[in-house]
């Protein structure tokens, strides 16, 4: 098969990627063949390419906002043909204290698709049958693909950050996972509060329904009850943090994130303000997200790219060139 693997060439060049031939996998026990039809780049293969996430495997296969259909090792649950979407969590242990306290998110033994496995950037891929999810049927390849990880750890977000409905939401950054965040968000008649940087960015928010737009450094000219980071700078969440009323809650949405600056303690997170990391995803966010998303109709806006041109994909995310999502179909 085709596949796009890390190159051993600078991230710096531009060369992130190198696409070549490569054998196809074979069904192993508890795992199904995926023909990929599209997958999505997200900005943690960023993070990955680019060496702010130490490389877990060689010869890597990055991707895991895939979708395809079974291609071999098919089931009674997974006959052949059937379409499905793989995400970020290929698997947990089952056994460790997280798994057995329903917080698999947090998992001690986790596989990651496209980390600590291949993922989709290639022809086939190889899914644990059970880590994936039927996908609805309005929903074309390309546009499914991005509610696959940017869809669902955007909604797990709004659950740490302990979203109720009618509150004040910020979003800090507006990328592929925040502007799927505004459906939800508008669904729950929450009012939706954005700073980011990019005019095109604000002008995609404001169209999406958002109450108030602003750039990165203007403050929300509310106090809000929630807000949630999308940019990995811990600068983005200080100034989250300094727009939130007391009892208050920060949820960073980043797997990485540069150095938190320093912040005065009295103004900003006294008044029992809370900051809470984003860690993963379980299998129950994505079912319940991807149900949400059939329901309201959420039709990201994507650019596609092809798998030959891999590198252009993963440079338009780096550069924020396209508005939405960028999936790369094979």
């Amino acid at each position: 098969m085709k596949a796009a693997m890390v190159s051993s060439a600078p991230a710096s060049s531009g060369s992130f990627l190198e696409v070549k031939e490569v054998p196809r996998p074979q069904p192993e026990a508890g795992h199904i063949l995926i023909r990929v039809a599209a997958c999505g780049v997200c900005r943690t293969d960023l993070h990955i390419l680019e060496g702010d996430l130490a490389l877990a495997k060689a010869d890597l296969i990055p991707g895991h906002q895939v979708v395809g259909e079974v291609a071999d090792g098919a089931t009674a649950e997974f006959p052949l043909g059937m379409r499905l979407g793989m995400s970020w969590m290929g698997g947990v242990d089952g056994t460790c204290w997280y798994c057995q306290h329903g917080m698999e998110n947090l998992c001690d033994q986790p596989t990651f698709t496209g980390y600590t496995v291949n993922g989709g950037y290639a022809e086939y891929a190889l899914a644990r049958t059970d880590f994936v999810y039927p996908l609805p049927a309005g929903l074309d390849d390309t546009q499914a693909a991005p509610l696959l990880c940017a869809g669902i750890i955007g909604f797990r977000s709004l659950r740490v950050a302990g979203v109720n409905p009618g509150e004040r939401v910020g979003l800090f950054g507006f990328g592929s996972s925040a502007s799927l965040a505004v459906a939800v968000l508008r669904s729950w008649d929450c009012d939706v509060y954005v700073s980011t940087r990019g005019a095109s960015h604000r002008t995609a928010a404001v169209s999406l329904g958002a109450k108030w737009v602003g750039a990165e450094d203007e403050k929300p000219p509310v106090a809000l009850d929630r807000a949630i980071t999308f940019a990995p700078s811990g600068k983005v969440v200080v100034s989250a943090l300094s727009s939130l009323r007391k009892g208050g809650v920060v949820a960073i949405n980043a797997i990485h994130l540069d150095q938190m600056p320093m912040f005065d303690y009295d103004t900003l997170l006294w008044g029992e303000r809370q900051i809470r990391s984003v860690a993963n995803m379980t299998r129950q966010d994505a079912k319940d997200f991807l149900e949400i998303a059939n329901r309201l109709a959420i039709r990201p806006r994507v650019t596609v790219f092809s798998l030959d041109n891999a590198n252009d994909a993963v440079l338009a995310v780096k550069e924020e060139t396209e508005m939405g999502s960028v999936v790369i179909v094979p």
